[in-house]
């Protein structure tokens, strides 16, 4: 399968990275191609890199690894012509760090950056998942605990959602992911941030997730 992996950051380069690994084609899009021909020499010619239009044309499932601040404004140079009716992976978080640590939200409560997405690109097929965790677990859970611990979704279209559970599992090894609703449930996810980097600094290491035990 085409994967377009918009963002070309930690979380960008390890989705791709996976995803190259596992026998897929990925092209990321970027803002900058030059910062990551070392990279690309790494990971091999099954990843390419372009703008974020050529990765959203290319892929059939989309990634959005963008900065959450910047992700209206990337997937608008990605264009709806090559978004509409695709599947949009949403990793993104509305992180503020205008004052340092820890961040604060720019988005919170009565709305979402999952649900400002699905409004400003209404034929996109949003799935809030991954953002709850660091960038190594996303792709490989196995990491922690056996990979017995829990992912959530969100997302208006169920066959989408249903597509990147299994696509989840298949793929990256996740064992439980949990569905939480449409797309207004992205806002629990979006504000276990604030928790998580206060966890993050307690235990002083990002391999952790939450386990929901029931």
């Amino acid at each position: 399968m085409n994967f377009g992996v918009l963002g070309s950051g930690t979380v960008g380069q390890t989705i791709a990275g996976k995803l190259a690994e596992r026998g897929h084609a990925v092209k990321v899009g970027t803002r900058d191609a030059a910062k990551l021909s070392d990279w690309q020499a790494q990971v091999g010619t099954s990843v390419s890199v372009g703008s974020f239009a050529a990765a959203a044309a290319f892929g059939e499932i989309l990634f959005n690894c963008t900065s959450g601040s910047g992700s209206i404004s990337a997937l608008q140079m990605a264009g709806e012509a090559n978004l509409n009716g695709k599947i949009l992976i949403d990793i993104a978080n509305p992180l503020d760090f205008s004052k340092g640590m820890p961040p604060s939200l720019t988005v919170c409560n009565t709305d979402s950056l999952g649900e400002q997405i699905q409004r400003t690109f209404p034929a996109l097929k949003v799935v809030k998942t991954l953002n709850t965790l660091t960038a190594q677990l996303m792709v490989n859970p196995a990491l922690l605990n056996n990979a017995e611990h829990d992912l959530f979704v969100s997302g208006n279209d169920a066959d989408a959602k249903a597509q990147v559970v299994a696509l989840l599992q298949r793929e990256f090894g996740w064992k439980t992911v949990i569905d939480l609703g449409d797309i207004t449930t992205a806002r629990g996810t979006e504000m276990l941030l604030p928790v998580w980097v206060r966890l993050w600094g307690a235990l002083q290491t990002p391999m952790f997730n939450f386990k929901i035990v029931r």
